[in-house]
This record gives structure tokens, C-alpha cells and sequence, in this order.
């Protein structure tokens, strides 16, 4: 019984600070949102940003790499490690889910996956990035495709499953992705 109260509690908690992050999210204002993340204990790199509107699950378990840019209305999963790595750019409402329900256990469990996007790689617009996936260095993954394998270095990979379109000409990138705009 008090075992059930405290798990209660503790998922009260939880998504008292989830809906916390919500609000704060919609603050046109990068600095009071970069604050109040890094509060909640996502790792945040030096020069990165994360625009309006994010939503994250369990934030303590999202890391990301400096530079990097995440767009208006991503959703980040932290439920099991979720590495993102330097001068990444994700478009808008980029979706990174690390836990799944198992569809052939009859309790329905979760089944969770760590998920790791390396340097430089672009996402592009509404794509879903799926649990356990790893993104290699400079790869790029079309607007609207759904990541559930892994993605080679430098390859481009589009559709529903994605698959590889052809490999990235650029291998020795060293761009920098620049500064956020302050109310975005």
C-alpha cells in the first residue's frame, strides 16, 4: 500500500514538472527557457537552443551536444538516454521517442531504448525518430520519414519506413549553425 502511494506521488510529480515545462516552453524568451530546462536537469551544450513549444518526457535523460539547434514544437524523450550531438539541426516538430509499448506482451509493457543522433546531422520537418536508433555522423533524415533503424554516417534517408536515398556529398563538415533568433 504505501509502495502504491509513493509511486502515485512520485507520478504526481512527474507531470506537475512536465506541465511546468509546457508553459515555460511557450515563453517567447530563449534564456528563461534555457534556464528553467536545465533546472528540470536537461544537459544543454554551449550555444545550443531549443525553440518554442517543446515537450519532453522525463527531461534528466536528454543530452545535447553544443551548437545544436532544436525547432518549434520537437518532442524529446528522456525515458532512456537520449544523446544529441553537436551542431545538430532539427527542423520543426521533430519527434525523439526512446520507449514503446511491447504489442505481443499481454501486460502491454514499456520497452525502452536509448537513442543517439550524432554531429551534425539535419532532421527534417514532423520526422519521428523511433526507440534504440542511432543516427551516424552528418546523416540527413527527409521531412515526415519514420527512423526505426539505425542510419549510416552521412547517409540521407527518407519515407515511411526510412530507407537510404543516397549517401551525403559533404564529408568533413564544420559548419556552425548560428545564433537563435531571442524570441523564437
Amino acid at each position: 500500500m504505501i509502495t502504491k502511494i509513493a509511486r502515485r506521488i512520485s507520478t504526481i510529480i512527474l507531470e506537475l514538472e512536465n506541465l511546468i515545462l509546457i508553459y515555460v516552453g511557450f515563453v517567447p524568451c530563449h534564456f528563461f527557457r534555457r534556464f528553467f530546462y536545465k533546472t528540470a536537469g536537461i544537459k544543454i551544450g554551449k550555444g545550443s537552443t531549443i525553440h518554442t513549444g517543446a515537450r519532453f518526457y522525463k527531461p534528466n535523460g536528454i543530452k545535447i551536444g553544443k551548437d545544436s539547434i532544436i525547432g518549434e514544437g520537437a518532442v524529446l524523450d528522456g525515458r532512456a538516454p537520449l544523446i544529441i550531438g553537436d551542431h545538430v539541426d532539427f527542423a520543426s516538430e521533430v519527434m525523439v521517442y526512446n520507449a514503446q509499448h511491447d504489442l505481443n506482451d499481454p501486460s502491454f509493457k514499456a520497452v525502452k531504448g536509448s537513442v543517439e543522433i550524432g554531429d551534425y546531422v539535419f532532421i527534417g520537418p514532423r520526422a519521428i525518430i523511433l526507440p534504440g536508433v542511432k543516427i551516424g555522423k552528418g546523416a540527413v533524415v527527409a521531412a515526415g520519414a519514420v527512423v526505426n533503424r539505425d542510419v549510416e554516417d552521412f547517409m540521407i534517408v527518407g519515407g515511411v519506413p526510412a530507407k537510404p536515398i543516397r549517401e551525403r556529398e559533404l564529408k568533413n563538415p564544420s559548419y556552425k549553425l548560428g545564433r537563435a533568433a531571442w524570441f523564437r
